[in-house]
């Protein structure tokens, strides 16, 4: 389920910030350039590094994924192609990441995606995180946001 973003697969991950893209440009104002295609927020290169999410062979979601110190980790980007979601797929994309690196991590939901909000929440809980830490916070980016922070050491 977890496959890091490589040389050899990167055009997928790209593929799928597309779409990513398109569904959050209500929210964040963003058009395609000339060429049809979304500059990303969120760029692999330093200390972010991609996850793609696959069933059976067709991938079905993306992870972009910043580590800020040692231990200290951020959810940058997440997607899932909407014909996957309400399964628990999200949640355990989610849950393998997170086991992936313990330590601490930050999830911010921009202005607006409050169904986003509620996914993190659900994933957050489901994963048997009793401590999380929710606030709203101004991200010199995205300006208002609301921010998820927890220890995943399991």
């Amino acid at each position: 389920m977890l496959i890091p973003v490589t040389s050899h697969n990167q055009t997928i991950y790209h593929n799928l910030a597309q779409a990513y893209e398109a569904e959050f440009s209500p929210l964040t104002d963003k058009s395609p350039g000339p060429d049809g295609v979304f500059v990303l927020d969120t760029l692999l290169e330093g200390n972010v590094r991609g996850y793609l999410c696959y069933v059976n062979k067709t991938p079905v979601g993306l992870a972009a994924i910043a580590q800020h110190q040692e231990r200290e980790f951020e959810i940058c980007e997440f997607y899932i192609v909407p014909r996957f979601r309400k399964a628990g797929l999200g949640a355990r994309f989610a849950r393998a990441i997170w086991a992936n690196s313990p330590g601490l991590w930050t999830i911010k939901q921009i202005a607006g995606a409050d169904y986003a909000t509620q996914f993190w929440r659900r994933a957050i809980a489901q994963a048997g995180i009793e401590e999380m830490e929710e606030d709203i916070y101004h991200d010199p980016y995205w300006g208002t946001v609301t921010r998820q922070r927890f220890r995943y050491d399991m």
